[in-house]
């Protein structure tokens, strides 16, 4: 496997050698000082360019990076104006570059996007100074007591859903919304938990990767109990469970942010829930 260092030549070496590279800049998690560093983070790298038509046309200029596993251009699927193209490149050295081309003419706003960015090469010392990387910019953000209320709202009606296509035997449809809908509402209130406890000064993560080290044991503990196997009445404990998770953290938040919780509508749901999970498979009415 290359290392970091011999990537960060190889991409600077082609922006150097290249006259349409003016600039090269990075984000993401190698610019993190909060990110843990492992073998699998990507380099996401951005190349500001005099154009980009010229080495869409002709896309062998990558090859220069190494022999690929895969690639991904998203861009090329867009049949929209495109004012910025991604090569998303895994190596067979395990290595992965996230490179992006973007007009050297868009350098302010794309400055602005991100507070992680760090300039790696300007040629033409034509890029303002930024501030030092931080991750302010995904830090847990605040909820308003609408954005509680929607998250309350959702969660609840929801888990009806779920408990309906377990009744009827549906098992891909009540792991749809279980896994789509019912859980990123208790991910989201358990976000908005560790963000009270913080000041809204930390970040989780993408996916909330790091929320397991905000948790306590026995609350990630019914965390991790909510992601079932496909088996009917383990799809319905992690149902109650989420449901428990929810109300538990949701008072909580309630209490630290003088919202209110819905505590009528977590009462006559989870008694509908478990007058479903009783339901005789032949019954004609609830």
């Amino acid at each position: 496997m290359r290392s970091e260092q011999e990537i960060f030549d190889l991409i600077l070496s082609v922006a150097n050698s290249d006259n349409r590279i003016r600039a090269v800049a990075m984000n993401g998690s190698r610019t993190n000082p909060n990110a843990p560093k492992d073998l699998f983070q990507d380099f996401d790298i951005v190349y500001l360019v005099t154009e980009i038509d010229s080495f869409i046309q002709d896309e062998n200029w990558i090859d220069i990076f190494g022999e690929r596993i895969i690639m991904q251009t998203p861009e090329k699927r867009s049949s929209s104006c495109i004012k910025r193209y991604a090569y998303l490149m895994l190596f067979a050295d395990g290595n992965r570059i996230d490179l992006t081309l973007l007009p050297i003419n868009k350098k302010e706003e794309y400055l602005q996007e991100d507070k992680l960015t760090v300039i790696l090469l300007d040629k033409d010392d034509a890029l303002p100074a930024i501030p030092p990387p931080s991750d302010e910019g995904y830090w847990v953000k605040r909820p308003s007591a609408e954005d509680f209320s929607n998250c309350c709202n959702e969660f609840w009606w929801v888990a009806t859903y779920v408990a309906k296509g377990l009744w009827r035997n549906e098992i891909l449809y009540a792991q749809e919304h279980l896994n789509n809908y019912v859980r990123p509402m208790l991910l989201k209130m358990l976000e908005w938990q560790v963000g009270i406890q913080n000041d809204f000064a930390v970040s989780i993560g993408k996916s909330g990767k790091y929320l397991e080290k905000f948790l306590p044991e026995d609350i990630w503990r019914d965390l991790m109990s909510t992601y079932p196997k496909g088996e009917y009445e383990n799809v319905w404990n992690a149902l109650l469970t989420a449901s428990n998770l929810f109300r538990t953290t949701g008072k909580s938040v309630a209490e630290s942010l003088n919202f209110e919780y819905p505590h009528d509508d977590d009462k006559r749901v989870t008694k509908y829930l478990k007058q479903v999970k009783e339901l005789p498979s032949n019954a004609v009415e609830i």
